[in-house]
């Protein structure tokens, strides 16, 4: 009898031994709790609605609960790693309501997702505390108040991705600090004062478009950027400080006060995205390099946009081959290259925009076709355009008008002379 009862004694303590190592460690499981407190679901009765399986009686979160993920069975109690609030599906109307500080308490956390809802409220500056953090996301969302600096101090953070809130405020200088930091996305909100003189020395990816930010770009932005876009501030200056971003594969710096020469460092093929358009760059487009080793062959997928600035004098080659190219609205005068009429025929230019320029022919041999799929435009131009009006895919801000009044074209290319 004395050695059933010890058998059953030590049954039950195996047992309870097995649930409490399964379990979650009490300080996570309090934190969710209090992190499901200050969120709900937009729609609850939604059959996506994401706490539905965040059910505070299960012995084992690590199992049943959506968005977190935990260290492996071996190391007990289990800790959160990884805490994605929201299902971030097309059909799901996301979350509402306050993020805790209570996140801080999860203090081996490595991720920390936010999916796109109504969000509101501060980002909590407890996340500082989290040296583990190397994500986080809380994108699309009405979160408000400055970035905490709290947040810059983290050592091993690769990505910061807040855009698409309400933020407002300055990027502190102690940004330079986050060595690791590759990406960082601070576009669609209401950040100010100018960029910091010097951004972490390896960062790949910048996007601190739609705010308003003031000032020069930095001659010391990292080389390494593969990804920059400054569009929709109140930066301006000249562009030199870019001729050494050798790494760059896409570059918007559209809608902004920009001025003076496009550096010649940024036509080449690599460089495969380039938007510049509406601001008040001068000057024209370089020559095509001499020798055929150096040539800038732009391959599919690739878009030029310059349009909208005040760019003069004859168009060279450099940009033909283009796939989506828009040269319109600015003071280009004379004949157009024949290799952009060769590209647009043959269907490797697929959108060519020229209208609203000084542009005086545009070489089409008799007998060419021009494909269904190619939208050309070159209306309000020295000339009448060498196709019928009805061939022509032009925006509704072009204008009805085919050709510009002969008297703009001599007056301008007086004022040219």
């Amino acid at each position: 009898m004395v050695m059933k009862l010890f058998l059953l004694l030590l049954l039950f303590v195996l047992l309870s031994t097995i649930q409490q190592a399964q379990g979650l460690n009490p300080i996570d499981f309090s934190a969710l709790r209090d992190i499901k407190n200050s969120l709900t679901d937009i729609n609850p009765s939604s059959p996506n609605a994401f706490f539905t399986s965040w059910n505070f009686t299960v012995s084992d979160p690590c199992s049943t609960f959506a968005g977190i993920s935990c260290s492996t069975s071996s190391f007990f109690p289990r800790r959160v790693t990884s805490l994605t609030l929201g299902s971030g599906l097309s059909d799901s109307p996301g979350l509402a309501g306050t993020l805790s500080p209570s996140i801080a308490n999860l203090s081996e956390l490595t991720q920390l997702i936010l999916c796109a809802g109504i969000v509101t409220g501060p980002i909590p500056s407890q996340i500082g505390t989290l040296k583990n953090l190397s994500v986080v996301s809380l994108t699309n969302n009405r979160l408000t108040g400055s970035i905490p600096t709290s947040i810059f101090t983290l050592p091993n953070l690769h990505t910061l991705d807040l855009s698409h809130n309400q933020l407002t405020g300055t990027i502190p200088g102690s940004i330079s600090g986050l060595t690791e930091l590759k990406v960082l996305i601070i576009g669609s909100n209401k950040l100010n004062g100018e960029i910091p003189r010097l951004l972490p020395a390896e960062l790949l990816h910048l996007d601190l478009s739609n705010n308003q930010f003031s000032g020069m770009l930095k001659k010391s932005m990292p080389l390494t950027l593969r990804y920059l876009s400054v569009s929709g501030n109140r930066l301006w200056g000249p562009l030199n400080v870019l001729e050494s971003l050798s790494e760059l594969v896409y570059l918007d710096l559209s809608m902004n006060h920009f001025s003076g020469p496009i550096p010649s460092s940024l036509f080449r093929s690599t460089l495969s995205s380039m938007f510049l358009q509406r601001n008040y760059l001068t000057g024209g487009v370089p020559q095509p390099p001499l020798s055929p080793s150096t040539a800038v062959v732009y391959g599919s997928g690739s878009t030029v946009d310059l349009s909208h600035n005040l760019l003069t004098g004859k168009l060279t080659g450099i940009l033909a081959g283009v796939e989506t190219l828009f040269l319109n609205n600015n003071r280009f005068t004379g004949e157009v290259p024949k290799e952009y009429v060769e590209s647009v025929f043959n269907g490797n230019t697929k959108t060519l925009y020229l209208q609203h320029n000084y542009i005086s022919g545009f070489p089409v041999e008799s007998g060419l076709l021009l494909p269904d799929s190619v939208a050309l435009c070159l209306s309000y131009n020295c000339m009448v355009p060498p196709l019928p009006v009805e061939f022509m895919a032009c925006p509704a801000s072009a204008g009805e008008e085919v050709s510009r009044p002969a008297n703009q074209c001599s007056a301008f290319n007086t004022s040219m002379a």
